[in-house]
């Protein structure tokens, strides 16, 4: 017994079915995302995709009733086959008829998925997180949310309170001396007992039980004068202030194939942080042997060379967290990337500023380091191929649990490596590149 909703959704659209489909299929269609966006430009990201996924986990679940060995079915059509004869158990397991599962010849297609730029982008982000986002402070009225605020007399049955209600139902029948069932009871039995022994007082007990039943009747046990609704009421809501540094080499030892790599990885940073946070400013840093702040446009277009000089790019960066973001109000965070070839004197001062000035400042440091794409990055190579850059930061990646260090040589590790560094804690990343 198979069970399919047919139901029609509003405008013909089969929403609920389609999300439905998205739950069941959902490590199938993650797994696929992340696949199709190792090849897809960066520009591409924010467009509809195309997934493709097994076409098991397209099927819907049903109820099967549960037989034993042996059973009566009946075949339209059979001329071959006479009660008592044995049927060959199907090559490829028991489900091979109209070639849905059976051998090679007749395997299934594989089923492609059409996503929209909002499901393509919230499966891919989804487990994705800025580290130790805390700061929190009101930045005027940009967020809002909704907080319990009492009781009212009016609103609507979603919200009504029966706690409350019985409460106020309970104060008004004590307040107007409303008596309650054991009271009746009790007189009832006085009345009983003294028509027995023939008591003077029958009548009186017979005109207060008249009375307290009348007054029972008349003061209801709920009235709507007792309803009491929830009230909400809307609030700004403490946002929490990030800012991402992006600090890019762009040096003349910085090859096409390792600026492309950078811009990369920086393009995907600003799409992800533009499209996850609403409160997140991004500061774009270039340098060779001097740093410069830019906007967004130069940071990505513009085409610049020179030596190198790390410690600039920190020094300008300090100075704008002092100017601008104060670390007791901001969530400051810091991505560079760089080809790791830096002056050989300018290394200790790179790293002290890192360590010393850069580092308490932030909530998360990450470094990629870019490398030709003919680079072993695996393997007793791995050793030979490590700049003066990467020797220098080593030493901080074991003191400073904020601090993490990838390498990548080809645009396939770019994604793998980026969920790496931004994978929700306690979230198990799996195998990518380091």
């Amino acid at each position: 017994m198979r069970i399919v909703d047919r139901r029609l959704n509003p405008g013909g659209k089969s929403f609920e079915n389609r999300q439905r489909f998205l739950r069941r299929a959902k490590d199938m269609v993650e797994r696929a995302v992340r696949d199709a966006t190792r090849d897809r430009a960066i520009g591409d990201l924010e467009k509809p995709g195309e997934v493709t996924i097994p076409a098991e986990g397209t099927r819907e679940p049903y109820f099967q009733h549960v037989r034993g060995n042996r059973r009566d079915v009946i075949l339209p059509g059979n001329r071959e086959y006479v009660e008592g004869d044995l049927i060959d158990r199907p090559k490829g397991g028991e489900e091979s008829s109209g070639g849905a599962m059976g051998t090679e010849d007749n395997q299934e297609d594989a089923f492609r998925f059409v996503l929209t730029r909002d499901e393509f982008l919230r499966i891919f982000l989804d487990d994705l997180e800025l580290p130790d986002l805390a700061k929190r402070r009101m930045v005027g009225a940009q967020k809002e949310g909704v907080r319990r605020a009492g009781y009212t007399t009016t609103g609507t049955p979603a919200n009504l309170s029966l706690g409350r209600t019985m409460r106020m139902s309970l104060a008004r029948r004590i307040a107007l001396g409303r008596p309650g069932s054991d009271a009746i009871e009790r007189m009832e039995a006085e009345l009983a007992a003294a028509s027995l022994s023939q008591d003077a007082a029958v009548d009186r007990l017979q005109k207060e039980l008249d009375i307290a039943r009348e007054r029972r009747l008349h003061i209801s046990y709920l009235d709507p004068v007792d309803l009491r609704y929830r009230r909400f009421e809307r609030f700004p809501r403490p946002v929490a202030q990030a800012v991402m540094f992006c600090l890019m080499d762009v040096s003349g030892s910085m090859t096409a194939h390792m600026k492309d790599l950078a811009k990369r990885f920086f393009m995907l940073l600003h799409v992800f942080l533009t499209r996850r946070y609403t409160r997140v400013e991004l500061v774009f840093i270039r340098h060779t042997d001097k740093a410069q702040e830019v906007d967004e446009e130069t940071f990505f277009r513009s085409v610049e060379t020179g030596g190198t000089l790390v410690s600039s790019a920190f020094v300008e960066m300090a100075r704008i967290v002092k100017d601008r973001y104060d670390p007791a109000s901001w969530n400051i965070y810091a991505a560079q990337a760089s080809d790791g070839d830096n002056q050989p004197s300018d290394n200790e001062q790179t790293r002290e500023l890192l360590k010393e000035a850069i580092l308490p400042l932030c909530q998360y440091f990450a470094y990629v380091e870019v490398a030709d794409p003919n680079t072993d990055m695996s393997g007793p190579a791995q050793h030979e191929s490590q700049s003066s850059l990467w020797l220098a930061y080593a030493t901080l990646r074991s003191q400073k649990a904020a601090f993490q260090m990838r390498r990548v040589s080809r645009r396939d590790h770019i994604y793998p490596v980026f969920r790496q560094l931004f994978q929700r804690r306690g979230v198990s990343a799996g195998e990518t590149p380091r």
